[in-house]
């Protein structure tokens, strides 16, 4: 009998039974009005006429993309960015239809074909991929015509022109056409007969920094490029900010702001945390397989690096490095169990984990272990990973693996939303 079940608050669950659950040694627990919650809070930082571009790369940064972009969409996010054509492709096999832009490159014919066939709006950088892409479209859209001439029944497939992305560096040093150039490339991609501008963005290097100086470079060099290829006609839709830059100030959101990591609940940088209220989307659980006594000075795992200084009630839990759980917390990091923070011991091992759980005795296999995530007064979360191991919440987030099952839930979260304050 389990004597600690965080599913009592929820009110939506997806799995295929409670039976196949209970059968689960770990999994992750994804929260759809966190979602939901977060989008909204989001959304009122933004003017009216903002679009929310949605960052659903890397599976929803470890979420699941498709449940992830049914639940933006439906709170309020009205575009998806993903990095490659089959992320794309996998949301429009589940359905979507909202604009998806592939913030990756792509260059080949075969790709650009795939680009067309699914609706999926390519990112630009090069004066050579956009001559590529045209070039590639108009032949398809030649054989097309002749195969519609042979036979009357046929349809010529393409999009006519294909709305691209044109993508500036104003300092990432990353995908883009220099900001200097920015003119010369735009006009190039009006002249191109099968193409057409769906906007012009840039992608900040600085923007979770509490130092601007970089950041407010970057802008008045998009500002410079956006004002020179202003002089050729009406401009396109321009982007410019992430989560950070999103959370930091108004004049920075243009047309349209990308939101990855404030989608799922999490801040990029401390000092931005009054600005907004997010929830936390991600909970990773376990099972306690075996609990066991052992003496002082019994080593604990691999290489014994931890070795008991006094007599221990030690709990194996069903997770390790495989999972996702950075080995690099071997010693350093707690869990929760009944409430209680309780420390890790020995090292982490490929499926599973020791944990003391000396204060909390009576413990019995089977009882759910909360690695990352809430019980009673306490949270954990992956920037507290992030820390221990010296890198970003967004690795953290993304190193959970597919043998973890997903498990959609949806609790109770809605509050109305604070005057932003930047």
């Amino acid at each position: 009998m389990l004597s600690w079940d965080e599913t009592s608050n929820i009110t939506s669950q997806r799995w295929e039974s409670s039976a196949d659950w209970l059968r689960q040694r770990a999994w992750v627990e994804i929260d759809v009005g966190a979602i939901a919650h977060n989008v909204r809070q989001i959304k009122h930082l933004l003017s009216p006429k903002c679009d929310l571009m949605a960052v659903v790369k890397a599976d929803a940064y470890g979420h699941g993309a498709v449940t992830v972009s049914q639940t933006v969409l439906s709170a309020g996010a009205s575009w998806l960015g993903v990095a490659t054509i089959p992320e794309g492709m996998e949301l429009r096999e589940a359905g979507i239809k909202a604009p998806i832009l592939v913030l990756g490159a792509t260059y080949s014919p075969e790709q650009i074909r795939a680009m067309a066939k699914w609706e999926l709006m390519p990112t630009i950088c090069t004066p050579q991929q956009a001559l590529v892409f045209s070039e590639t479209l108009g032949e398809d859209d030649a054989s097309a015509t002749a195969g519609a001439v042979r036979d009357a029944d046929a349809t010529p497939r393409g999009v006519h022109p294909l709305p691209v992305h044109v993508k500036l560096d104003t300092g990432m040093s990353r995908l883009g056409v220099s900001y200097s150039e920015a003119d010369a490339f735009v006009q190039l991609i009006r002249s191109l007969p099968n193409l057409k501008i769906a906007s012009i963005y840039s992608h900040l290097a600085t923007a979770d920094s509490q130092d601007q100086t970089v950041m407010r470079q970057q802008q008045a060099r998009f500002e410079q490029a956006i004002g020179a290829c202003n002089h050729h006609g009406s401009l396109p839709r321009l982007h410019f900010a992430n989560s950070a830059a999103t959370f930091t100030d108004p004049s920075l959101h243009y047309d349209m702001v990308r939101v990855g990591l404030g989608i799922y609940g999490l801040y990029p940088a401390p000092h931005l945390r009054p600005v907004v209220d997010l929830k936390p989307v991600m909970q990773v659980k376990a099972r306690i397989t075996q609990v066991k006594n052992i003496s002082a000075g019994t080593g604990v795992s691999y290489g014994h690096q931890y070795i008991a200084k006094q007599p221990m009630r030690l709990a194996v839990v069903g997770i390790g490095y495989a999972d996702g759980v950075p080995r690099c917390l071997s010693n350093h990091m707690k869990v929760l169990i009944r409430g209680q923070l309780l420390p890790q011991v020995g090292t982490i091992t490929m499926d599973q984990m020791m944990v003391d759980v000396t204060a909390v005795p009576e413990v019995q296999p089977g009882e759910v272990v909360t690695l990352l995530g809430r019980q009673g007064d306490h949270q954990i979360g992956a920037d507290d990973w992030a820390a221990i191991c010296g890198t970003i919440s967004w690795e953290i987030l993304c190193s959970f693996k597919h043998r973890l099952p997903r498990l959609t839930v949806s609790r109770s979260l809605e509050t109305r939303p604070e005057k932003a304050r930047y």
